[in-house]
């Protein structure tokens, strides 16, 4: 497996992010890592997520999505968040899948994304706005049902979903709660898309991120063979 950081052009300004490579020479399908709110963004957690989707046999690649703040930047991480936007999210997610798209190691055409916490909302989002991912692995993606400097929601969008979704959820987690989950299942029930959600007893938010407190190892070890499984389902590897 190899790993580094590279530069996609954005709107015509440089965005970083860091891509992880399977060793056999594939091609091999692509996997967007949509990053969560913590910390700078792609930290060690999401560059550890990459590695091990480029374990399973897949081209990894995560864009840091802060890209448009000022590097140097002490703010918090939720101040960066609001500044977010779906708009511009969208543009950075869409020219990720591009690159991995052009990329000699990648099948084109098999392209999925995965991503946690403000990520899981992310993938949620570029599920319904980008038809070309053939699989989506939301991890308890908060702020579904509101909007990024305008409508409409990830939510509002559920309906131009073209792609299976898979869901990991804590029945503790505040955002979303056990109620936003059941609502988001019924509306894609409602619609006729191809989930599944599986929500964990006893944990809450950020279960997946080792070496913090919320970190639940049963529940991150389940989640990920089931998300492996999904992928292998709907991308191959």
């Amino acid at each position: 497996m190899s790993s580094q950081w590279i530069t996609i052009q954005v709107d015509g300004q440089p965005m970083w992010a860091y891509m992880a490579l399977p060793d056999s020479p594939g091609p091999h399908p692509g996997v967007v890592v949509a990053q969560h709110g913590a910390g700078s963004g792609v930290d060690d957690f999401v560059q550890e997520m990459a590695k091990k989707l480029s374990a399973s046999g897949y081209a990894a690649i995560a864009p840091h999505l802060f890209h448009r703040e000022d590097p140097g930047s002490s703010d918090p991480p939720l101040s960066r968040i609001q500044r977010l936007r779906d708009e511009n999210i969208i543009k950075d997610i869409n020219a990720a899948i591009e690159y991995l798209r052009r990329h000699p190691s990648v099948r084109g055409d098999r392209i999925g994304i995965t991503g946690f916490c403000m990520g899981g909302r992310v993938t949620y989002l570029l599920a319904a706005a980008n038809p070309l991912i053939k699989a989506a692995g939301v991890f308890y993606g908060g702020n579904i049902m509101a909007p990024w400097g305008g409508p409409p929601t990830p939510f509002d969008r559920s309906r131009n979903i073209s792609c299976p979704v898979i869901g990991f959820f804590g029945e503790d987690d505040s955002n979303p709660t056990t109620d936003d989950v059941k609502k988001i299942d019924a509306e894609l029930t409602r619609l006729g898309k191809v989930h599944q959600f599986y929500s964990y007893p006893d944990t809450g938010h950020s279960f997946q991120w080792n070496g913090n407190a919320a970190y639940r190892a049963n529940a991150a070890r389940d989640s990920w063979e089931k998300l492996m499984d999904w992928f292998q389902k709907y991308l191959g590897s």
